[in-house]
């Protein structure tokens, strides 16, 4: 029989009880993040084996006493058993912790801090720790002050711009109160700053503060990255970033094309909404805290957005397709709403997954990492061919080639080489030039 849970970063089997200290450190880790069970008596298959009955009152006892005596703030289990048939398994329930981050109290804060990351358990790192402290007083990091920036460094234009066209919003003045409403600036004893919020927002320049927080977007040949066709770095702020983002990949896919009557109408290889819906969500729920970018690879058969930090809510798939919504960002995720970009939280993920399905492609992936968020968008399969792979092979030594050029290499006819260079001129690739016997291709940066 199988157990009816399976393994989540909020579920873990184990066919005995946790030895080498496991055990506490799985408890620290489901308290430090949003809970969970750890399941005595199922191994790794999913398969009830069960708890020998004899031993069930001196394991209750035991996991209790452990738990509670080696953790700081002190964490108190749930324990309690539960029956299939004739098996009996033990079921510890931790809730989420209230005063994180919770440690084994022989390591101290620093190195007994443990998170969930998937269905692993690991040590937390400075800045995750930085981050349960906030949470544990009810602080985000995009609220906190820009110390080394000042008010002077929001762009009051672009705040003006997004107060006069707010979705279902009356124009209002812009007032150091607006501002300290919206949270783009906070006061202190030693005057006024720009929130973390405020800077990516409306900041002048933005990553002059927070140099990360950009987006790269990379179109790479074939399905392993390791020749780039072009790319672009995304700046400025967020908004800026998400249009220069949808720009670039918009640009790289594939429109195929109908005629209806006397109109000619073009359809994206892939839907159009759960490229938009995938930005969005990579942008206002990455974690800003984390000095790194967010990437964007297109490649032949997917589009990856990698986004820094942990998915900020249990990554359960039943539950994204729902549509529950877990918010990292409140503040950039009210900006934007207001802005129009998001026309319902919880509806993003959802669209995501509906648009695929209509369309009868392949189901989008999420892939919750060791302090990354990866979401796939699978592409139609639009490989090059395996000779025009070798002719893409031709511009490591070569700028620019002719048709000569590509019938010598490959052994082709004339006709061959030029549909295979036709074939990359298409699919974006690489570009012709000059008329005629002067034509050449070079490779489209």
């Amino acid at each position: 029989m199988l157990y009816p849970e399976s393994e989540s970063s909020t579920v873990e089997w184990k066919q005995d009880i946790p030895k080498n200290d496991q055990l506490i450190k799985t408890a620290i880790g489901f308290c430090n993040q949003f809970g969970g069970k750890l399941v005595i008596g199922v191994n790794n298959d999913g398969v009830i084996v069960g708890v020998a009955e004899s031993t069930i009152e001196q394991l209750l006892e035991y996991i209790d006493k452990t738990i509670y005596e080696t953790t700081s703030p002190s964490i108190i289990p749930r324990v309690s058993i539960q029956r299939f048939e004739d098996k009996a398994v033990v079921v510890i329930e931790i809730a989420p912790g209230m005063n994180k981050p919770y440690y084994r109290s022989s390591e101290g804060i620093d190195k007994g801090t443990y998170i969930r990351l998937g269905r692993s358990t690991l040590r937390a790192t400075k800045e995750i720790i930085e981050e349960l402290q906030w949470q544990s007083r009810g602080i985000d990091y995009e609220g906190l002050p820009l110390r080394r920036a000042s008010v002077e460094d929001l762009d009051r234009s672009k705040i003006k711009h997004f107060l006069q066209n707010r979705k279902n919003k009356d124009d209002a003045q812009l007032t150091d109160h607006l501002l300290n409403a919206y949270d783009l600036i906070t006061y202190e004893q030693t005057g006024s700053f720009p929130t973390v919020a405020g800077i990516l927002l409306f900041g002048h320049k933005p990553q002059r503060y927070l140099s990360e927080a950009m987006i790269i977007c990379s179109h790479f040949l074939g399905t392993s990255g390791r020749d780039t066709l072009a790319t672009v770095d995304c700046e400025g702020t967020l908004f800026d970033q998400f249009n220069q983002a949808y720009g670039f990949i918009l640009s790289r896919l594939y429109r195929s094309f109908t005629i209806s009557g006397p109109v000619r109408e073009e359809t994206l290889e892939i839907p159009e909404k759960a490229v938009r819906e995938a930005l969005l969500n990579t942008l206002v729920h990455r974690n800003y805290h984390i000095k790194a970018p967010i990437k964007i690879a297109i490649y032949d058969d997917r589009v990856e957005f990698f986004s820094p930090g942990q998915f900020p809510g249990p990554m359960k798939m039943d539950h994204l397709k729902m549509g529950m919504t877990y918010l990292r960002n409140p503040v950039i995720c009210k900006i934007f709403r207001e802005a129009g970009y998001i026309e319902k939280l919880g509806t993003g993920l959802r669209t995501i997954f509906s648009t695929y399905e209509e369309r009868g492609l392949k189901i989008p992936e999420f892939i919750d990492g060791e302090n990354y968020v990866k979401c796939i968008l699978p592409r139609k399969s639009q490989a090059p061919s395996d000779e025009a792979e070798k002719v893409m092979k031709l511009f490591e030594e070569n700028e620019e080639i002719t048709i000569q050029d590509v019938m010598n290499f490959l052994s082709l006819s004339r006709a061959s080489a030029g549909r295979r260079l036709k074939e990359l001129v298409d699919k974006g690739h690489i570009v012709r030039s000059g008329q005629t016997k002067a034509v050449s291709y070079r490779k489209n940066q």
